[in-house]
């Protein structure tokens, strides 16, 4: 009976190194957090005079903590964002009619909840990619699956998808998504096929995900992007049934940057050159 026993008994659990069996049981069960901690936390709870419960405790909360942080930084990456952008850093006195409780109101995502859009329309420059990806960012943090891409990269990447037969495929994980970023509608005049195929995206997308569209034209231009007033229309219906819109006219946010940048450097420049007109011997400034 005791042979049985010891038969079914997972190997290394009565003999070897304690630590080197806890390291190995660990990495099996892939709780790399209370490997790396659990020496660390036992020292402080013991310490602190810390019962066992809580010193478990201790311990998966950490463990679950950083999963969750290496969670999101996966579904970050997956978004394939250009850059990562929060509205902590989004200056919104630069564009004063922007409506800043809305958009931090979006950032709750309840709007991925029920499935509504957001459209940003505005001039180039004043923001609109910034506030998509920081609305992307939080998405990610509360655990939503999202996808960044342009409205021309799109439209080539579903073309090029029809031409090598995988386009179903690709219309499927673009409807699974659970927000898609569309950037830059607009910019570039769509190909009928191509505008074809971004409406289908739109189409399937309709009540089944969250879709955020930036752009730099008013809705009565996009036919100039998409060639056709039917296809436009049915566009529109179906993205502005449940959407909000972000208004971001405005002065270019990057050209002001832009400006400042310079000023700052000429200052510098003009200081730099003051302290290099000094007389070495009475270190009076002599004029230029």
């Amino acid at each position: 009976m005791t042979g049985a026993t010891e038969a079914t008994m997972p190997v290394g659990t009565t003999s070897g190194a304690p630590q080197v069996l806890l390291a190995h049981h660990l990495k099996q069960l892939k709780l790399p957090t209370v490997l790396r901690e659990y020496d660390k936390v036992a020292r402080e709870c013991a310490r602190d005079g810390v019962d066992h419960a809580r010193y478990l405790l201790r311990l998966v909360e950490l463990e679950l903590i950083e999963r969750e942080r290496r969670t999101v930084e996966r579904r970050i990456r997956a978004a394939r964002f250009p850059a990562v952008k929060s509205l902590e850093t989004f200056d919104f006195t630069a564009i004063p009619g922007l409506n800043k409780m809305l958009v931090l109101d979006l950032a709750r995502c309840d709007y991925i909840v029920r499935r509504e859009n957001v459209i940003a329309l505005g001039n180039s420059g004043t923001g609109k990619t910034h506030v998509a990806l920081a609305l992307g960012l939080a998405a990610c943090q509360k655990g939503f699956t999202v996808a960044f891409t342009t409205a021309a990269s799109l439209v080539t990447q579903l073309l090029e998808a029809r031409d090598e037969r995988r386009l179903l495929r690709l219309q499927r994980e673009l409807q699974a998504v659970k927000l898609l970023i569309i950037d830059e509608l607009g910019y570039v005049p769509l190909s009928s096929t191509g505008a074809e195929l971004l409406f289908e995206t739109f189409s399937q997308r309709y009540e089944r995900g969250s879709t955020i569209v930036t752009s730099n034209l008013p809705f009565e231009d996009w036919t100039s992007v998409l060639g056709s007033e039917r296809l436009t229309g049915a566009l529109l219906d179906r993205l502005t049934h449940h959407v909000s819109i972000l208004a971001m006219n405005g002065d270019s946010y990057r050209l002001k940057q832009s400006a400042r940048r310079r000023r700052t450097t000429a200052r510098a420049e003009q200081n730099q050159a003051g302290k290099e007109a000094a007389d070495p011997e009475t270190g009076e400034i002599t004029p230029g």
